[in-house]
């Protein structure tokens, strides 16, 4: 079992930076891939970027609305995982939500990550 909480969410204005953290506490953290989705209000929760560790190198890998805006990183030793956000757009106000899953590569879909933390709430304004 591992425990999520996310932190870091706020109001900022368009074109302003924010850097989400998820703790992780339960297990070895470094077994487990992660990732970041979002849910905007009456919308669906969508993939926005996720991180594997293998062989000692991480592979990540982003949804293309946030590619060259967002960046996942982990900490192993914090068992912590973060999404920078950059040039942040009113488009991209949602709550945004930690995921894990044991084993196995980063996965774009809901349905692979068994662990969730409650989210963060993101509000961008123009």
């Amino acid at each position: 079992q591992v425990q999520l909480v996310e932190s870091g969410g706020g109001l900022v204005q368009a074109g302003a930076s924010l850097r989400l953290s998820c703790a992780a506490s339960g297990r070895t953290f470094s077994t487990y891939a992660a990732a970041w989705f979002r849910q905007a209000p009456g919308k669906e929760r969508e993939f926005v970027a996720h991180i594997t560790r293998s062989h000692g190198s991480d592979f990540t890998y982003c949804a293309d609305s946030v590619k060259g805006r967002f960046t996942i990183s982990r900490d192993n030793a914090k068992n912590a995982v973060y999404l920078q956000m950059n040039s942040l757009k009113p488009e991209d106000t949602a709550t945004y939500y930690c995921a894990a899953r044991l084993g196995g590569w980063g996965s774009s879909r809901l349905g692979d990550y068994a662990y969730w933390g409650q989210g963060t709430q993101v509000t961008v304004s123009s």
